[in-house]
């Protein structure tokens, strides 16, 4: 099963799960009451309106002084995803993004290569370093090393994830042998996609995953970004397929009779197509959108809008 598809075809298109995350930057009033069976709703919805991925976003725990701008709510992405893999058929599963350094490779591989087993093949591995210090030091993990650690560990979980029932790493960190973990994942290769902006999150996207997911990167940074990519990957002689993301600007389809925020993107299907397009002439596979909602009816209808009438025309 393609992660995306080929190139040439129409940018893909995925969502960032709402419910599961709730950060004040982006979470609706209606989120603070929802939980499962919104989480379904929306997925069957993304499902249906041929969107490439659903995404879960990873934190273990939030620090005092971070609650009240990131909540506390953050729902864990494996079982998040494993939940809504039985609800759905054919849309792909991505952690955006696991912080693997606070976890063991090989527990990350069990956790990870059982959910792409269960869900027939779906998974996209999304991996980054973390920022919540707190975190770290309550796992007993070095914060400072993170960076560090993330490499060593993308180097770890390709051999975890692999083909062979008794993976085989030796690092500086990690060392495992003989250790055997079945089931092993659906997919003969597990598409790992590394999220971040910094110069070494793209430095190591473009040497070490297969595919770059940006934080937040507005439209004008996105060139230069891009072009770095290309250039690491042909000064290391790398090809082979690599799906470059980017995060959209907050969609509305059609007119809104409320105040969606000046930074939301509005208006007819046609206009909405061609300002996304501009992401494809940059060089971008996929975008991850995200649509101001007053209620998840709201939500699944602009998840259904977006399907039939934006996205034929990307």
């Amino acid at each position: 099963m393609p992660a995306l598809p080929p190139e040439g075809r129409r940018l893909a298109y995925g969502i960032q799960l709402p419910v599961q995350s709730q950060s004040t930057i982006y979470a609706e009033p209606w989120e603070a009451t929802a939980g499962p069976d919104d989480l379904v709703a929306v997925a069957r919805a993304a499902d249906r309106a041929g969107f490439a991925y659903l995404a879960s976003c990873d934190h273990v725990a939030i620090p005092r002084r971070l609650a009240s701008a990131m909540s506390t709510v953050w729902y864990d992405p494996v079982a998040t995803l494993a939940f809504l893999a039985a609800a759905t058929g054919r849309i792909r599963l991505l952690s955006h993004v696991a912080v693997v350094g606070l976890r063991h490779p090989l527990l990350i591989a069990k956790q990870y290569a059982t959910l792409d087993h269960l869900g027939g093949g779906r998974l996209i591995l999304g991996v980054g370093a973390g920022h919540v210090r707190e975190e770290f030091e309550a796992l007993g993990v070095d914060f400072e090393r993170r960076g560090a650690v993330l490499d060593e560990s993308i180097d770890a979980l390709r051999a975890a994830l692999g083909p062979d029932e008794f993976p085989e790493h030796h690092g500086k960190l990690y060392d495992f042998a003989d250790l055997g973990q079945l089931p092993r994942p659906a997919q003969e290769h597990v598409p790992l996609w590394v999220g971040g902006s910094s110069p070494a999150a793209v430095r190591r996207a473009a040497l070490k995953a297969d595919g770059w997911l940006p934080q937040g990167d507005p439209r004008d940074r996105l060139p230069a970004q891009i072009a770095r990519i290309r250039r690491l990957r042909g000064e290391a002689g790398i090809e082979g397929p690599f799906s470059v993301g980017a995060i959209a600007e907050p969609l509305y389809v059609g007119e809104p009779r409320w105040d969606v925020g000046r930074r939301t993107l509005t208006g007819r299907p046609e206009v909405l197509a061609e300002s996304l397009r501009a992401y494809r002439a940059m060089g971008v596979d996929q975008i991850q959108v995200r649509f101001r909602s007053r209620s998840r009816t709201e939500l699944t209808d602009q998840i259904a809008a977006f399907g039939a009438e934006v996205a034929p025309d990307l």
